[in-house]
Formats: structure tokens, C-alpha cells, sequence
């Protein structure tokens, strides 16, 4: 197993499941939009009174027990990102990711509010200040602008090598299980279900259950010997 391949899927699992910053506080917000006035309500038209059917009965089937793996099967697969995004491992290190994300979204929001407060004393009380101040304030704004701008850029740069860190260290502790689970079941391949191009396979031939059961359980506090 490739661990580059690994790590192209996981992307794609921290991409989606992450939010990105939030907008540069050089730019401004957009004008909102005039709402048009609401049509008059038409009378509703006369018609008798039907009853209400009944709502039919939703009834939820049983969860189905995992499939079992085939005998003597040589071939598996398993999904790296459904792996990452419910394991204990994977949740913890997405986690890591999005409380970064959150830190530095607060930090682009309150350059934002600094910067807009500038701008909003630069547009009511401008007219009314000498040169020299305005010149101080305008000054002022524009520094604020390439700081936010060069801030942003820094915030996502290091957002992305936090990524790049929690993928690697995933795939460091995924790796030992898949060679694990190979030489348990007598595998001679086990294919990327990411980036393998597989269109169909019996589903008992899918690993990701126990891989996960085997990254949980080495997340598991050791028990407590009894006296």
C-alpha cells in the first residue's frame, strides 16, 4: 500500500469535512439587496373541507449485519477516508484541524471589525478632519488591508500543514493495519477503494470495519490491573 494514495483520499475527507477561513477583511461586504414588497394575498378559493389522510406508518428496517468476508478470498479493499472520518484517530485529528480553523476565523473576524470601524470614521468623519489626520487614517486602512490580506494567507498555509501533519500520522498508524489484517485473512492484495477505480466488489471483501475497530482499540485506555 502506497501511503501517497492514502493521503490523496484523506485530503479529500479533510477538505469536505473542514470549512475553509473566512473571507479576507480587505473586502467588503456587499450591499444587501432591497427586498421587493410582498404580492397581496389572493382569497383563497372555495372548497370543502376534506379530511386529512392519515400519515402512512415509517417503519425502519433492522441494521444489517456486515457481510461476511469470502473464503479463501486473496483480494480486498478498504475505504482510508470513511476509515478516517469514523475512527476515534481520525476524529481526533480532524478536530485538531477545525479548532484551528475556528481560531483563526475569530482572528480574521476581529481584523475585520478593527478594519471596518477605520473605514466607517474614514467615511462620516473625514470630510470634517484636517489633512494630516485624514492622511494618518488613510494610511492606516491601507496597512490594515495588506496585514489582513498577508494574515489570511499565513492562516491558510498553516491550516494546511496541520492537514498535511494529521494525514501523515494517520496513515503512519494505518499502514501496520492493513499489513495486520493481510496477514491475518492470507491476502495477497488489498486495493484503495479511493483511488483503485473500483466500480463493483462483493461487499465482504471491504476492510474499513475492521480497520477501524483495530485503530479504535488502539486508542483504548489500558485496563486497570486489579489488585
Amino acid at each position: 500500500m502506497k501511503g501517497s494514495a492514502v493521503i490523496a483520499s484523506l485530503a479529500l475527507a479533510l477538505s469536505v469535512a473542514a470549512p475553509s477561513l473566512a473571507q479576507t477583511p480587505a473586502q467588503q461586504p456587499k450591499p444587501a439587496q432591497p427586498t421587493p414588497a410582498p404580492k397581496p394575498a389572493q382569497p383563497p378559493a372555495t372548497m370543502p373541507a376534506q379530511p386529512a389522510a392519515p400519515a402512512p406508518a415509517v417503519t425502519t428496517p433492522p441494521p444489517q449485519p456486515p457481510a461476511p468476508f469470502p473464503a479463501g478470498a486473496k483480494i480486498a479493499f478498504f475505504q482510508p477516508e470513511v476509515a478516517f472520518q469514523n475512527s476515534t484517530e481520525g476524529k481526533a485529528g480532524l478536530a485538531r484541524v477545525q479548532a484551528l480553523i475556528t481560531k483563526k476565523q475569530n482572528e480574521v473576524a476581529e481584523r475585520t471589525k478593527q478594519l471596518q470601524a477605520n473605514q466607517q470614521k474614514l467615511q462620516t468623519s473625514g470630510s470634517v478632519m484636517n489633512d494630516s489626520a485624514r492622511a494618518q487614517l488613510e494610511k492606516e486602512i491601507e496597512r490594515q488591508q495588506k496585514d489582513g490580506e498577508r494574515f489570511q494567507q499565513d492562516a491558510q498555509a498553516e491550516v494546511q500543514e496541520l492537514q498535511q501533519e494529521v494525514q501523515n500520522e494517520f496513515v503512519k498508524k494505518l499502514t501496520p493495519i492493513i499489513d495486520q489484517l493481510a496477514a491475518e485473512k492470507g491476502l495477497q492484495l488489498v486495493f484503495n477503494a479511493g483511488q483503485s477505480g473500483i466500480s463493483w466488489a462483493a461487499p465482504g471483501l471491504d476492510l474499513t470495519s475492521d480497520v477501524i475497530k483495530k485503530l479504535d482499540a488502539g486508542k483504548a485506555p489500558a485496563a486497570t490491573p486489579k489488585p
